[in-house]
């Protein structure tokens, strides 16, 4: 198949999206996506994952299919038969989730890691923590305890006013949480240091200008 018309999106230097069309399947386009891990250490190994690829088929069946191997330098290259598109609402159902592909992406290999939580690798009982990056520059973390799972979000605020906002908002926020009434919520905790399971983390990744927010 020799493709006539292909753009390549540029969305940052760590996502980009390249789409190809020809005449000869003027109801066809291919779409590769580049996309960095979620997690370098824990998925880069073997690239996407099937369930990875299972959550994404379940977008549509008939719409959408995987092409394997992917074009080179894509984790991922998608053939969309857009014939194939019913002819009622549904169709911007499909066109809206196929446009979040990216996301079903990360959020699958999410659910896939915390279902083998319990296959983590300990040290003297001290469970390393998972840096999971969702945006360039901005990780959170999932820290394994014997009881409880743990995310931490460095929170990091563009403007001062904001980071003057998010402070008030935080500590009035642990005022509330610590009533009686609250016991029963879920943990949440904000601290304007790290964490200590987050000792051993890069200095880079650990500055912030808004703390650290932690739930479970």
């Amino acid at each position: 198949l020799i493709y006539i018309f292909q753009w390549i999106i540029l969305i940052s230097s760590f996502l980009f999206f390249l789409l190809q069309s020809s005449v000869s399947e003027p109801q066809v386009t291919y779409l590769s996506i580049s996309t960095p891990f979620l997690s370098q250490g824990v998925f880069l190994s073997y690239g996407l994952s099937p369930f990875t690829l299972k959550m994404v088929r379940q977008i549509s069946t008939d719409v959408l299919h995987i092409v394997e191997p992917a074009n080179d330098g894509y984790q991922l290259t998608l053939r969309l038969d857009f014939s194939k598109l019913p002819h009622n609402k549904e169709s911007l159902k499909i066109i809206t989730e196929v446009s979040s592909v990216q996301a079903v992406i990360l959020s699958s290999q999410l659910k896939e890691m915390l279902q083998n939580v319990n296959s983590w690798d300990s040290s003297q009982g001290m469970y390393k923590p998972i840096k999971l990056i969702y945006h360039p520059k901005e990780p959170f973390y999932v820290i394994r305890q014997p009881q409880k799972i743990v995310a931490v979000f460095p929170m990091r605020f563009k403007d001062n006013s904001d980071v003057i906002i998010a402070t008030s908002f935080f500590q009035e926020l642990m005022d509330v949480v610590s009533l009686k009434k609250w016991a029963k919520v879920p943990p949440c905790n904000w601290s304007p240091i790290p964490p200590l399971e987050l000792r051993g983390e890069s200095f880079e990744d650990l500055s912030t200008n808004g703390g650290f927010v932690s739930f479970g």
